[in-house]
């Protein structure tokens, strides 16, 4: 059946340019981040801080771009084994895990953890200190 090829063909690009999408995004916020930690005319200048956590931002974004992709590719597989099915979960387990540890150092919280109301965010109490 021909249409399914070309069905199989468009899931393969979604799930690629799901790829190229996380990548760049991790690049480009890498990229960014540096240039704006290293630009001395500035009116902020970035802190190391802040430019761990702009960095940081950026690769749990691009993360969450990759483990979408890594889903589209194992669907889409023509033979689906149970060999894939579990490659995909340890893939998708190990990024999860890094993207729970990446936010916990960035917000200095555990992601399901509430913000308490009177204690600003390390992020929030640097920004303020900045701006000041």
């Amino acid at each position: 059946m021909p249409y399914l090829a070309s069905i199989h063909e468009i899931i393969n690009f979604a799930g690629l340019a799901l790829d190229v999408v996380g990548v760049l995004i991790i690049v480009t916020g890498a990229v960014l981040s540096t240039l704006a930690f290293l630009t001395p005319w500035r009116a902020h200048p970035l802190t190391y801080r802040g430019y761990r956590k702009n960095v940081g931002r950026s690769i749990l974004l691009g993360l969450e771009f990759l483990v979408g992709g890594d889903i589209i590719r194992t669907v889409s597989v023509e033979h689906p084994s149970l060999e894939n099915v579990f490659v995909l979960g340890l893939i998708v387990m190990i990024r999860t895990a890094m993207s729970f540890t990446m936010e916990a150092e960035l917000e200095g919280r555990w992601p399901w953890q509430g913000r308490s109301l009177e204690t600003p965010s390390p992020s929030e109490s640097e920004d303020e200190s900045a701006q000041s």
